[in-house]
């Protein structure tokens, strides 16, 4: 059942998908909600779903409470600020205007009714990820010589990427919120896996060798990560 999710509704309408993952260290239930409003329930091997099911349900008051006390969205509107590429970009809204989104300056324009421009920003962003995300690791992927498979751009909230066995690269879009040298290291982290599917020395120095800020990366998305979560 690892990697699979459990719905579960919330007082308040909204429903949240809890991650399972299947431990066989874990001696009893443990759930987690972290800083991104991602919630986990770890399961020891032999127990059942339908006593994890229970279980959440007995801890939902618990859930409802710390997702309460995590920090507010920050939501596409009208004048709000996108760090697209790391730079702040105040939403123009542009009803009037005809097209969907486009970048002018220090501005990202939004045309159509006002209902849309949430989606539109966020299908903006999610295009610009797939596309640029995908032509570093296309980039990198040809200098280290090794081939790659299919990529693709979720929102996924506990790793920013991830690569297969196959050789697909699954990258999360909010990086296109990063600073370059943060995209840099993740897609050149997730391209060093074509060559070395663990994190042992050869892999960091193959991560090294693509002339990345490891560190400086890592310490950012530390820092940072989660309010990129709460965009959108």
């Amino acid at each position: 059942m690892s990697g699979q999710a459990i719905p579960l509704a919330l007082a308040d309408g909204r429903e949240v998908a809890i991650e399972v993952r299947r431990s066989a260290r874990a001696r009893r239930l443990i759930l987690r909600v972290d800083q991104t409003g991602g919630v986990t329930l770890v399961l020891p091997s032999l127990v059942r779903l339908g006593e994890a099911k229970d279980f959440l349900h007995r801890h939902q008051g618990w859930i409802e409470g710390r997702l309460a006390k995590l920090p507010a969205s920050l939501p596409f509107a009208p004048d709000a600020l996108v760090p697209y590429l790391g730079q702040d970009r105040r939403i123009r809204h542009r009803p009037e205007a005809r097209g969907t989104v486009w970048l002018e300056g220090e501005e990202l324009h939004v045309a159509g009714k006002p209902e849309h421009l949430p989606r539109r920003v966020t299908d903006w962003l999610k295009a610009e990820a797939r596309r640029q995300l995908g032509e570093e690791a296309r980039r990198r992927a040809a200098l280290l010589g090794r081939p790659l498979g299919r990529i693709t751009v979720r929102d996924t909230r506990s790793r920013w990427g991830s690569c297969s066995s196959k050789g697909d690269i699954s990258l999360c879009w909010r990086l296109i919120l990063a600073p370059d040298f943060v995209r840099d290291y993740v897609v050149a982290h997730e391209v060093a896996h074509l060559a070395e599917m663990n994190h042992g020395p050869r892999f960091w120095r193959l991560v090294e060798q693509q002339g990345v800020d490891r560190k400086a990366a890592q310490r950012w998305l530390k820092l940072n990560g989660p309010r990129l979560h709460r965009y959108g």
